[in-house]
């Protein structure tokens, strides 16, 4: 049976991981704070202390991880994946970060003799935890064959785009697109608070006509209730922003939205990006 290796237990990891321990995979698990691991050990899920004695272990090895700093120690680091020195790997990074380091760590990978994929996901925990994500793949071909069957248990959609990097790039693209329809939600919102025209009745009008849309029924929860729990942080929807600048991003949406979220990081970037809706309604009362 292929043996399978995951790093990193944040909201999205473990709800992934437990997909592919359910569907009776062999799985071992890392993470950089061991207390995350107990209840996928609880599900039948091995450990092992690093990265690297991971990867000694294991034969595909994902990755889910926040940032291009945490993806150079788990690869790079001293007990980093490339520190095993092994052959015959696939390493699938499903983290969503710069199409450049991507490319970096293939490299290094793939002169030892390994294969690597980055299979960013389109999706929250939600969406993790019904094995529901969508799943862009940049590399080989090949790879991405034997891989297929694996990420069909974790989401309802692999799909191969092109070179290493290409499954990041989409990915930022997709982030964009989500940043933008948060902060229109979040404006009508506010806008119609302006008018006298309550939340709810808006929510009731927008689900029920041509702009509805599962994203705007998630919201519609948090924005209702006030809560504003993350399935994925603030913070975070600045960092994709920001690495969609780095590889060309100049539209008057998108560059209006990286304004928009950055002003409301400071206050508001541990919470749900839905949060912004704060921001604005602050500003708009000013």
């Amino acid at each position: 049976m292929t043996k399978i290796g995951w790093i990193g237990l944040g909201k999205m990891g473990i709800p992934m991981s437990q997909q592919l321990i359910k569907a009776g995979y062999d799985v071992t698990v890392y993470n950089r704070n061991p207390e995350k691991e107990s209840d996928l050990k609880a599900l039948g899920a091995k450990t092992a202390p690093t990265p690297k004695e991971l990867a000694q272990q294991t034969d595909i090895i994902f990755l889910m991880v926040t940032d291009d700093n945490a993806i150079n120690e788990i690869i790079k680091g001293e007990n980093g994946i490339l520190g095993a020195n092994a052959t015959g790997k696939l390493i699938i990074n499903m983290s969503t970060v710069s199409p450049a380091v991507n490319k970096e760590m293939a490299g290094l990978l793939i002169e030892q003799g390994n294969q690597y994929l980055d299979a960013p996901v389109s999706g929250s925990v939600r969406q993790a935890e019904d094995a529901a994500l969508v799943i862009m793949v940049g590399g080989d071909q090949t790879a991405f064959e034997q891989a297929k069957p694996i990420l069909e248990t974790i989401g309802r959609l692999a799909l191969h785009l092109g070179e290493i990097g290409a499954g990041n790039t989409a990915k930022l693209i997709i982030n964009t697109m989500l940043a933008v329809y948060t902060q229109g939600l979040s404006e009508a919102v506010v806008f119609a608070q302006q008018q006298g025209i309550s939340t709810e009745n808006l929510i009731t009008l927008i689900n029920n006509g041509a702009l509805s849309s599962p994203f705007v029924k998630i919201k519609s929860e948090a924005l209702l209730n006030e809560n504003y729990s993350p399935a994925f942080t603030l913070k975070n929807i600045v960092k994709d922003l920001r690495l969609a600048k780095d590889i060309g991003l100049s539209t008057p949406l998108g560059e209006t939205a990286l304004q928009t979220f950055q002003e409301a990081e400071d206050k508001y970037g541990d919470e749900d990006l839905i949060a912004v809706v704060k921001h604005l309604t602050n500003k708009a009362n000013r």
